[in-house]
């Protein structure tokens, strides 16, 4: 089966490539001239950089007629809303357009979002679901809303599979690897005191119910959230990076009103750059959330998702990869 997968140098393409060439899949890459393509070379059967003016996108999937098509490809931060909306919305917008208008449509196209689209809860709320109600805290979160909902809006008649992961971790992460480098030097460090609930998923497990979103019957349109089934205080990650390394690490909780000075200062030395600082008002308000714990049984009703990595074991897998590569 012919399958095109967007993004496929990311952190989540690269590990979903390798995957699908293991399970049989002729794997099509869309990537830009600039990506690395060489750790996922062997996996693919054929890189495209894809010219995206309508006609040329149109003529591309016409020709090629994929059986599934996996968009992973995303902008996750971004100095112009316009542009993050441009990249998320208006893209997936043509990339849907030229499938489903093409002879020959995709059996399933499975558009990879975010959590943030949801946005939190509150400590005490019920888990989220996956028809809950749209409340992102950052720019990146509405961005995959604004995504969600012009595929609902346009393409409510389409065979479109919306998939959710919350914080996605393991091999080649850079985002979260930050918070693992940090605690590699000695230092265990939190924003304020207030309790949180957190929701992970290992990226092993996300590619595989990605591809079980291919081809498992489902309704003709539906959305899941993924994570992977627990719940996890703030302190897990600490825990189970010192117990892996038997490590010890001082404990630091930075009172939030200094960290959001910080941030604040951040965004204004950044406001002429075209990089987004590590901490910044919006982020602070998605890292100090208060509850990001997910129902997904839905998921595992009708897309057989079943997680094999819970946080310890994915987790350690990942900082020993870290460590063997010579990340720190």
């Amino acid at each position: 089966m012919k399958l095109l997968v967007t993004g496929a140098s990311g952190f989540v393409g690269s590990h979903l490539v390798e995957l699908a060439s293991k399970e049989g899949y002729e794997v099509h890459a869309a990537v830009r001239k600039s990506s690395d393509i060489s750790s996922i070379k062997p996996y693919v059967y054929k890189f495209h950089d894809i010219d995206l003016a309508p006609d040329k996108l149109s003529s591309f999937f016409e020709t090629e007629r994929y059986d599934y098509v996996i968009h992973a490809a995303a902008m996750t931060k971004a100095k112009s809303e316009s542009h993050i909306m441009a990249a998320n919305v208006a893209l997936t917008e043509r990339l849907l357009g030229a499938a489903f208008g093409c002879s020959v449509p995709p059996q399933r196209f499975v558009f990879v979002s975010s959590l943030a689209a949801i946005g939190p809860v509150g400590y005490n709320d019920e888990d989220i679901t996956d028809d809950a109600d749209y409340r992102p805290v950052t720019l990146y979160g509405r961005s995959k809303r604004a995504a969600e909902e012009m595929i609902k809006q346009k393409f409510t008649d389409k065979p479109i599979s919306i998939i959710r992961p919350t914080a996605v971790y393991g091999p080649r992460e850079k985002d979260l690897f930050i918070l693992f480098d940090t605690m590699n030097k000695g230092l265990d460090a939190y924003i304020g005191r207030a309790p949180q609930k957190l929701s992970f998923v290992y990226v092993k497990d996300l590619i595989q119910v990605l591809l079980n979103a291919c081809t498992a019957p489902q309704p003709v349109s539906a959305s899941f959230n993924i994570t992977d089934g627990h719940v996890y205080s703030r302190y897990a990650m600490a825990e189970i990076f010192k117990q892996t390394f038997t490590k010890k690490l001082v404990r630091l909780h930075v009172p939030y009103a200094l960290v959001k000075r910080a941030a604040q200062l951040s965004a204004w030395i950044f406001r002429n750059s075209t990089k987004t600082p590590v901490i910044y008002p919006e982020r602070l308000g998605e890292l100090t959330a208060q509850n990001w714990s997910c129902d997904i049984s839905k998921a595992k009703h009708i897309l057989h998702y079943q997680p094999k990595y819970d946080l310890a074991e994915g987790l350690r897998e990942s900082l020993l990869w870290y460590k063997d590569n010579k990340w720190f």
